[in-house]
């Protein structure tokens, strides 16, 4: 059965702050919003407001745009490649990407927000809260930009989830013309993660988007970090 999604830009979130309830500003902005919040609602929150509301903001010096640059060693678990200024590393939730998720966008002069300590924990608190506190089911994505080796351009990835299985497995199914699938594996939430970025963009200040429409039978229980990352036994690269 084909399905029709529709992707809702939620404005009106206040600047986060650290120790807010982030949740309850999730759900008023929601409210407020014509479009409201509904059952079986997929909730994709930016990592920036996640990051702030947990306090992972770091004092840099304002006037160095490479301040920043020892916290990405201490966020690491293993540096993989650096070419100038820029390092590529595996950060300690395994996740590989430009100088260990560390950014200066969206803050003040002299912050650095790092990730999550636990991305996927913070989607559940999410997700709980909000889901105890209105009595429908929800699903929560926590989601990051992260560039991708070979291809140009940033895309929006998952960095923890909640409430939805990150991989949808089709191996043991049949294609349109009746063959077997064996290998293909999509990767349900990176894709959420993608599409939610076209209405939040980069420089809005829509840090949250509702995507309505997704099939029921995708909400389930699951880690990305645990399922999504390759593990380098697997990884022809590393």
């Amino acid at each position: 059965m084909t399905r029709s999604l529709s992707i809702i830009p939620i404005g009106g979130l206040p600047e986060i702050r650290p120790g807010d309830d982030l949740a309850q500003m999730i759900i008023d902005a929601c409210q407020a919003d014509p479009a409201g919040l509904q059952a079986d609602d997929v909730l994709v929150v930016s990592q920036k407001v996640v990051s702030k509301a947990e306090n992972r903001l770091v004092k840099v010096d304002p006037d160095d745009p490479l301040a920043h640059k020892p916290l990405v060693i201490e966020e690491s678990a293993r540096v993989l490649r650096r070419r100038g200024d820029l390092i590529i590393s595996e950060t300690h939730h395994g996740f590989v990407c430009a100088n260990a998720g560390i950014d200066r966008s969206n803050v003040a002069p002299d912050i650095a927000a790092l990730l999550p300590e636990d991305s996927d924990r913070s989607a559940r608190r999410l997700r709980d809260a909000i889901t105890g506190r209105l009595g429908i089911r929800v699903a929560i994505i926590v989601a990051d930009t992260f560039g991708r080796p070979w291809r140009r351009g940033l895309t929006d990835v998952a960095i923890g989830s909640a409430g939805i299985m990150p991989i949808l497995d089709l191996r043991g199914t049949n294609d349109a013309v009746g063959r077997e699938l064996h290998v293909t594996e999509v990767c349900l939430v990176d894709e959420l993660a993608g599409a939610a970025e076209l209405v939040r963009g980069k420089a809005t200040g829509i840090a949250v988007a509702v995507i309505r429409g997704v099939d029921p039978a995708w909400f389930a229980e699951g880690s990305v970090v645990g399922e999504v990352v390759r593990h380098p036994s697997e990884d022809l690269f590393r």
